[in-house]
């Protein structure tokens, strides 16, 4: 079982408040955050460095850059109102993924499916579907995601 992984843009504050009562519903709540994405739970944080690496390769560019290098702590402070880690996350990552052509997205989750596969386990045929869904989620919630406050991801085991 991988890491229960969320991505939510808005207000630093309000997302913690929501993270820290349990308001998950309320993080998928337009009119209070940006944007919102689950990874869910079957998915390793590798990953999501993964992701960019088939979105590098697909358009032979530099961007964006592995998840892990675009992602840093929030102050302890703040990220003690929740069980979950809690991580700022480079809005210069979420810049890059929201710019991903629209023409390139199958291939970009295609090579992203392979990468998984090979580098991390056997993906199951039923789980390619959801894999190539989620890359589509991904890039939407990047486009949703731009120009927002703050862009939080928030995991735990």
């Amino acid at each position: 079982m991988g890491v229960l992984m969320d991505l939510i843009a808005g207000d630093a504050r309000e997302i913690l408040l929501a993270i820290g009562i349990g308001d998950w519903a309320g993080l998928r709540d337009p009119t209070r955050f940006v944007s919102y994405v689950s990874l869910g739970g079957g998915m390793d944080q590798i990953w999501l460095d993964l992701f960019a690496q088939a979105a590098r390769e697909c358009t032979s560019g530099n961007a964006p850059r592995a998840f892990s290098d675009a992602t840093y702590p929030l102050e302890a402070r703040l990220a003690a109102l929740s069980e979950r880690m809690v991580e700022r996350v480079d809005p210069h990552w979420v810049d890059q993924v929201a710019l991903l052509p629209d023409g390139y997205l199958d291939r970009v989750a295609a090579r992203w499916i392979d990468l998984i596969d090979c580098e991390q386990c056997d993906v199951d045929p039923e789980e390619k579907p959801m894999l190539r869904e989620l890359a589509g989620d991904l890039v939407a919630f990047c486009r949703r995601a731009q120009g927002a406050e703050d862009v939080l991801f928030a995991w735990s085991l």
